[in-house]
């Protein structure tokens, strides 16, 4: 007998049934009868599922049980949400429960689960459509009843972090047949509104799956992923989810919590902005300082740019009389050599050769008159330049510019501080085309933040 190329193991063969099992039905819904149900010192429930004609073992960990509503028991007719498994141990498989609701409030939570996992396919759900709250908005619309607790407390919160907001209460059924019409109405029309709504906040205090209804309904769904303005649901408690809280653009746990979700707390902000102020002054100071340090080194490194640009006055001058000396030269150099070539063409005979010395002597004697003009024109240009800075340092310059010089009599001596002079003392005070004699009557010297006063 040929043995077969795979040969399974017990163990083996138990792992890919069960890696099918779990493959195939990852999460499901299934409605049955419990019984042999039993709950050991770990807390976990144990039972089988069974109707007429088949039954599966079943497992609702402890950890999964907080949300439970009612006492499970033999012969309860429930609707589990769960995934297939297999226990190696024994063979078998089983439904390991993660949710578990009587038959006719189950047909309810059903209903919503289709309904979510439709819109969950088309996308409504998705992270990527979901629009950013406004850092810190500045008009807001609750969509709520304009008569209950819900509006007073997130009213009350709202105003405690921010008073800068102003808020708009949109009045909604939020309970009943009629809610889902008017919520969906009232998202439109504050989309149509010209108030410049930044945020809308739909609000509603706890309840029953039944009485949480109208927010689950597709047509309010559908109704917050088409708002252009950023969708804030505040609905039931923390463990309350409706299809409006996984359309919303960001969910609060309560309407309480949607107020402090909302905006940051005014004394943060108010912190902040110091803070932020705080920073800039620094920055600045610090790039004041930094520019003032690169001016001071740099105007250290060029000096007074007057006297820079005196230097190049002057270099310029003496730049310009070499340039005429040379271009002089070169002309002068130029004639001699046309003069003697006249010479020579002209010279026939000893007549011409008299005439050709006395031109030469008249040439020579122009040379020597252009050269000394030339000489006398660059001494002439030098004494003007020197005169133009010896009149920029004379101290009579600066009297042209309001000031005065003291001096007294008769020696004539400088008076530079009032101890040089004193009451009764003669003095001559030396003003810009002219000059007056004086008699000093009080001096006094200079104090802190004063200047001198006296009297001539």
């Amino acid at each position: 007998m040929d043995f077969p190329e795979k040969i399974y193991t017990v163990t083996r063969l138990t792992e890919e049934i069960k890696d099918l099992l779990e493959e195939e039905f990852p999460f499901l819904w299934l409605e049955g009868e419990i019984s042999n149900f039993r709950i050991p010192p770990s807390g976990h429930c144990y039972f089988t599922l069974k109707d007429a004609a088949s039954q599966i073992r079943a497992v609702f960990f402890k950890s999964g049980q907080s949300g439970l509503s009612f006492r499970p028991e033999n012969g309860l007719q429930v609707l589990c949400f769960g995934r297939l498994s297999v226990y190696a141990g024994r063979g078998e498989y089983q439904i390991i429960i993660e949710r578990m609701e009587l038959k006719g409030w189950g047909a309810l939570q059903l209903a919503f689960e289709k309904l979510k996992e439709r819109l969950f396919k088309e996308g409504l759900f998705d992270p990527g459509r979901k629009k950013p709250m406004p850092l810190l908005p500045g008009r807001v619309a609750v969509v709520t009843s304009p008569t209950g607790a819900v509006i007073q407390d997130f009213l009350r919160i709202l105003y405690r972090r921010f008073r800068n907001i102003r808020v708009y209460i949109y009045p909604v059924l939020v309970q009943g047949e009629a809610a889902s019409f008017e919520i969906e109405e009232a998202i439109r029309d504050l989309n149509r509104s010209s108030l410049g709504i930044e945020v809308i906040v739909l609000a509603r205090g706890g309840g029953s799956l039944e009485d949480l209804w109208p927010f689950n309904e597709e047509r309010v769904a559908r109704a917050i992923a088409a708002s252009s303005i950023p969708v804030l649901s505040a609905i039931g408690h923390e463990v309350d989810f409706t299809i409006a809280d996984f359309t919303a653009d960001l969910r609060a746990s309560t309407p309480s919590a949607a107020a402090e979700l909302l905006i940051q707390p005014q004394a943060e902000w108010e912190s902040r902005i110091r803070e932020l102020r705080d920073r800039l002054v620094q920055q600045v100071l610090q790039k004041t300082d930094l520019y003032e340090e690169k001016l001071f080194h740099f105007q250290k490194r060029i000096g007074d740019p007057r006297r820079r640009l005196i230097d190049l006055f002057l270099r310029l001058d003496d730049y310009g009389i070499r340039l005429r000396l040379a271009l002089r030269g070169v002309l002068g150099k130029k004639l001699d050599t046309l003069g003697w070539i006249q010479e020579k063409l002209l010279i026939r005979n000893p007549q011409d050769k008299i005439l050709a010395g006395n031109n030469r002597l008249e040439i020579q004697k122009l040379k020597i008159k252009g050269l000394m003009s030339r000489r006398l024109e660059q001494t002439q240009m030098v004494l003007k330049s020197q005169n133009k800075t010896l009149q920029a340092l004379s101290p009579w310059g600066v009297l042209d510019r309001g000031y005065a010089l003291v001096r007294t009599l008769p020696e004539l001596s400088l008076v530079k501080k009032v101890e040089d002079a004193h009451p009764g003392q003669e003095i001559r005070v030396f003003i810009a085309h002219g000059e007056m004699d004086c008699l000093v009557e009080q001096t006094r010297k200079k104090e802190e933040g004063s200047f001198v006063q006296g009297a001539i």
